[in-house]
């Protein structure tokens, strides 16, 4: 449970740097048609090394996410990457010259609370694997998180970047729960599991949604949507289908830790955004 642990945190310090990066060096990418989501885009921002370093980190990431999803319950894991947007706040003041104030300081201290509760209250990740109906179901729920982020990328403003961030949150949230649903390294029976595609669509559909949302919209309101979209669904699905629990005794404690880690990370979210052009 503490390498869980350690995986997580490691996970949410690596997408943590990573936002700062990506952020800048998707604004710095070369401008496309003005759509909401231009799948162009990735070919484009690939051409930035920040953003390349960026992926990089979230290459290094997802392999600790791995290890902490074997684990750790999805509350616990998605709370954690959540929490990232403290490790962006800070990178972010470091990096873009952004001051922190006493209102930022008490968000982090915040996540880092939340985080300790649930590490306290944290038990084991459930024994269940899920059945066909909800693997099946996943892979459809990734298949809709393209056509959610087409219709985010007709509204205006705000409410674009927010749904952009919230359709690329529900992707990041499928990808930690078919995690849990691929339960052998066989070739035959991995290749035929749904949740294995799910993986694969939603994760992709996740990264051009988010892409787009840094490039063209308020990057604080696209950070808050994700960071709704990647913890609450998954982990309903993990206590109410895959058997997640806490230590007896601690269930308080988890929601508390789950809340306050939530909370705090939502108060962080404009450190999502770059800086102006021209700003380092």
């Amino acid at each position: 449970m503490l390498t869980g642990m350690l995986a997580a945190l490691g996970a949410a310090a690596a997408f943590g740097v990573a936002s700062v990066l990506q952020a800048v060096g998707a604004r710095a990418a070369e401008p496309g048609s003005g759509s909401g989501v231009d799948t162009k885009l990735l070919a484009r921002a690939v051409r930035q090394w920040k953003y390349v370093a960026g992926l990089g980190l979230d290459l290094a990431g997802f392999a600790l996410e791995l290890v902490a999803l074997r684990e750790l319950p999805i509350y616990t894991v998605g709370a954690a990457l959540a929490a990232s947007l403290a490790v962006t706040a800070v990178t972010a003041s470091r990096m873009l010259n952004v001051r922190l104030g006493r209102r930022e300081w008490a968000a982090v201290a915040t996540v880092c609370g939340g985080l300790a509760l649930l590490g306290l209250a944290s038990g084991t990740e459930g024994g269940g694997h899920g059945g066909t109906a909800l693997r099946w179901g996943t892979l459809a729920a990734a298949a809709v998180v393209p056509a959610l982020g087409s219709a985010a990328g007709r509204l205006p403003g705000k409410a674009r970047a927010a749904a952009l961030g919230l359709g690329a949150g529900l992707g990041f949230g499928i990808v930690e729960v078919s995690v849990r649903l691929i339960d052998t390294p066989r070739p035959a029976e991995l290749l035929a599991n749904p949740a294995l595609y799910a993986l694969l669509l939603g994760g992709a559909a996740a990264f051009l949604l988010l892409t787009s949302a840094l490039q063209r919209g308020s990057v604080t309101a696209a950070t808050a949507g994700m960071v709704i979209g990647e913890t609450i669904g998954p982990a309903l699905v993990g206590v109410l289908a895959l058997g997640d629990r806490t230590r007896d005794g601690w269930a308080p404690a988890a929601v508390s830790g789950f809340v306050l880690a939530v909370l705090g990370a939502l108060a962080l979210a404009r450190f999502g955004e770059p800086p102006p052009p021209g700003n380092p």
